[in-house]
């Protein structure tokens, strides 16, 4: 087992690349014999030729998107925001059954910073989340918004920034 397996990893700001980091994290993950689930948050279909290749890394890499639409959260109307908060919430209750069933050796949880910046997700129940994470599964988290409230979890935050 590698000597990072149980940490907690974010990767936040408002650059470009935090889910290819995390990507590159899981893919190394794979090459330790490790075996890496993702979830991903906010980016609807938009994401989906990314995880139609992460799909390809199957069974040791498993990739999950519950939305639906093909824009991105913000950009659809209330109506439909609203079924797709439902589609959130199931991506979020997939993520504490991934966490509590210890079922992987990496979970990268892409964008769900975000859901907290949005209110969709309270940093509490972040922190919850994070405090259920089995001793030895790593967690990576990515997101534009670092919440102070996780700082005490963390065992590394990488900000990228745009310069």
């Amino acid at each position: 087992m590698s000597e990072k397996a149980g940490k907690v990893i974010v990767i936040c700001g408002s650059g470009k690349g935090k889910t290819n980091a995390a990507i590159g994290r899981g893919v190394r993950a794979l090459a330790e014999g490790r075996t890496v689930t993702v979830i991903q948050f906010l980016k609807g279909r938009a994401s989906k030729g990314l995880m139609r290749v992460l799909k390809k890394l199957e069974p040791e890499m498993k990739a999950f998107s519950f939305e639906q639409y093909e824009g991105k959260f913000l950009d659809l109307g209330e109506e439909e925001k609203k079924e797709e908060l439902e589609n959130i919430r199931n991506g979020i209750n997939f993520a504490r059954k991934v966490l509590s069933t210890d079922s992987c050796d990496m979970l990268i949880l892409d964008e769900i910073l975000g859901l907290v910046d949005l209110g969709i997700l309270s940093a509490g129940e972040l922190c919850e989340m994070v405090r259920k994470k089995p001793e030895d599964m790593e967690l990576v988290i990515t997101g534009k918004v670092f919440p102070e409230e996780l700082r005490p979890l963390a065992d590394s935050v990488s900000y990228i920034e745009s310069v």
